[in-house]
This record gives C-alpha cells, structure tokens and sequence, in this order.
C-alpha cells in the first residue's frame, strides 16, 4: 500500500504541475488572443471576468457531484476538457469560438481545481503529515514553464495553436496515464475530537468555514495583484525599461516555488499556525516594500518577499479546511475553492480603481491590509497536535486511500 500512495501522490503532484502549465499559457497570452479574435479593451474585461465566475458554478457543481463519483474520476476527465478547450482558444477563428472555449474552459478549471485538492487532502490525511505544499509547488514549477514557452512563443511570433499544440500533445496522454494511479481517501472517522468544536464530521457548517473563506479570498487579492499590476507598477510607478517589468511576475513565480518547496517542512516543524502568520507577515512586509520602493530593483525585492510570503496561504487553507469538516472534507474543500475565484475577481479591479482615483503607491496599501488581516483567524489553521502544544501531526493509519483503479 505504500507504493499505491506513493504512486498516487506522484500523478496527483503531475497534475498540478500540468494545470500550472496549462493556466499560465492562457494567461501570458491574452494579449494574443485579443488580437486573434479581434477583442476590443471593453469587450475584454467581460470575457477574463467570465472565466472564475463559470470556474465557481463548476467547483459548486463537483460539490454535488462528488456525492456519486469519486474526485479522481472527475480529475482525470476535467484536465482533457481544460487543455482542450486550451487548444480551442488557440485555434478558433471567430468570437463566438472563444466565448465557447473559455466557458468550457471554466467550467472544467472549477472542478479540477476543486478535485484536486480534494485529492490533496485525503493523501495529506493518509500520510498523517504535511505535504499540501509540495502539490502546490508543482503547480508553480508548471506555471514557470507554461510562462517560458509563452514567451518563446510570442518572442518568435508564433500562432496560439502552435505554441499549444505541442504542450497538449505531450502533457494530455501523460496526465491521463498518470490519472491510473490517484488515489482517494475516505472520509475521516466523525468521532475524532478534532471536529467535535465544528460540526465537522456530518457535515459543513459556513460559519466556520468562514474565516478560511476571507483568508482565501485576500490570498487571491494578493496574488492577481502581482499577476495584473506588478509589470505596469515598476514600469509606470518605479520608472523601469519595459524588459525589466517583465520580469518581477517571473521572480515571484520561482520565490513562491522555493516557498512551497520547503514550507511543508516548516509546517512538520513549527506546525500550521505558526507557517501561516510568517507568511502573512512576510507578504505584508512585501506590499509595504513594493508600496514605498524608491526605484525598481527594490520593488522587484518586494515582488520576491511576496511570494514568500503568499505561497503558502492557499494550500494551508485547503488543509485545514480538510482538518476542520474531517468527514465531510471534500464538500468543504469545493466551498472553498469559490473563494479563489471571488478573490480573482476583487483584486485586479479593486486595485485598478484605486490606483486612478487616488495612487497605485497606496492601492498596493490595501491588499497588504487584506493580508495582515490573516493573522486574527491564523488558529483556523491549527491541526489536533497544535492545539495540546506541538507542532508535528500525528500519523493516522486509521483511513489509508483506495486507488482509483481499484488498489
């Protein structure tokens, strides 16, 4: 059986990383795409908007769905439907052709999103230690490829379809290969004294879901702030070349990387509390760096305390809302998921309009509030061990997962 969850983590930890590949090549790109298809500056906004709002209706639909079918079923049917509606971006010719590829697109994204970390928390559970980080982290190196070729592919003024092409052509059997070895956890047992306080083993319950929901929602903010602004931040604010504002997102990307690569060790040894109020003090001390920056090079040192400090607010929370409702953990996790898209909504916006109406110097000011915000719900995020005054999670052995194929 050791070998089946080490197989299982193995292709879940794939498919993350081929997820981040696949997202950071629809998103590097939208300038392309615009051109292709002829999208005006107005138009645009509706469609970018379009894409988290459908990806919600998907993660609140798998919700239902996970009920009857198993979360590695619709892992491995959902990522086909997301690189393929990749595809069908890239290769469409008329308008309507990219509404319905982003709608399926979206659709797809919010029960991927969903069911992999789904998977991420039975596994966590499973191994009865920290390891939510390390998936995410595959994700980020993912996102830095998807990135790289994006750029390879403008840089040579390569076709949308060409630059997919090749990506889904290789990493679509691949995921589907390694979609044979996932493995789901069951349900953790209701009586387990952790949940007794929640409510947790029956089912959720929102209001005390809900301080994992905000803390979800400003990490969001955060991260579409850097993802949207932080180019035109050092090139409008801070005075940079244009080649130099490219590269802030990419520093970011590979610090969140280097994060999430060794925060799980961080949460084995401190414990979650603790992991969870460094990085949202590092986060905050990041936007208050980017906020005050007298020229680029110290913006770009506050783009890099960022994403040191945010990494590792997302997987905490999908965690710990796993820990939270043990028995009703998938459920939780979908609910949750929402507030992904509810942040990616807020914050590009929300710091666009304050940068117009007052300064972008004080909009980077906001979310850094957000983020601090974190620190008055940090004991959301506390495992059974840190609540008797430990920091490392006890094993379980009592709920070891079943493959998806049957092991």
């Amino acid at each position: 059986m050791t070998d089946v969850l080490r197989r299982g983590r193995a292709s879940l930890a794939f498919s993350f990383f081929t997820q981040g590949a696949t997202f950071a090549l629809l998103v590097t790109r939208i300038p392309a795409i615009q051109d292709r298809y002829g999208v005006s500056d107005a138009l645009l906004p509706v469609f970018l908007a379009a894409v988290p709002i459908l990806a919600g209706v998907g993660s609140v639909t798998t919700e239902q769905l996970v009920k009857r079918i198993r979360p590695s079923r619709l892992l491995r049917w959902s990522q086909p439907v997301v690189m393929l509606a990749l595809l069908g971006v890239g290769s469409g010719g008329v308008m309507a052709e990219l509404a319905v590829a982003l709608a399926a697109f979206g659709l797809a994204v919010g029960a991927l999103d969903a069911s992999m970390n789904m998977l991420g928390v039975s596994l966590q559970r499973t191994y009865g230690r920290s390891i939510m980080l390390s998936f995410h982290a595959a994700y980020s190196l993912g996102g830095i490829l998807g990135a790289s070729l994006a750029w390879v592919g403008a840089h040579w003024h390569l076709a949308l379809w060409v630059s997919y092409l090749p990506v889904v052509a290789v990493l679509l059997p691949a995921a589907l290969v390694g979609s044979r070895w996932y493995v789901d956890g069951d349900p953790a047992p209701v009586a387990d004294e952790a949940a007794g306080g929640s409510g947790g083993g029956s089912g959720v319950v929102f209001k005390v879901l809900l301080p994992l929901c905000l803390v979800m929602t400003f990490a969001y903010i955060g991260d579409s702030t850097v993802s949207n602004w932080s180019a035109k931040y050092l090139k409008d604010v801070l005075g940079s070349s244009e080649q130099l504002a490219t590269v802030p997102y990419n520093v970011y990307m590979v610090t969140t990387l280097v994060g999430r690569g060794i925060g799980d060790f961080g949460v084995r040894r401190f414990g979650a509390v603790p992991v969870v109020r460094v990085g949202a003090v590092v986060a905050a001390a990041g936007f208050a760096v980017v906020a005050a920056a007298p020229g680029a090079w110290i913006g770009m040192a506050g783009f890099t305390l960022l994403g040191l400090g945010l990494c590792v607010l997302v997987p905490q929370t999908f965690a710990a809302a796993g820990r939270l409702f043990p028995g009703a953990s998938d459920a939780a996790i979908a609910r949750l998921n929402i507030f992904n898209y509810v942040g990616f909504l807020i914050g590009s916006p929300l710091v666009g309009a304050l940068g117009d109406a007052w300064s972008y110097r004080g909009a980077m000011l906001v979310p850094m509030v957000l983020v601090l915000v974190t620190l008055v719900y940090a004991r959301s995020f506390a495992t059974r061990s840190d609540r008797y005054g430990g920091g490392h999670e006890r094993p379980r052995t009592a709920d070891v997962g079943r493959g998806s194929n049957g092991l």
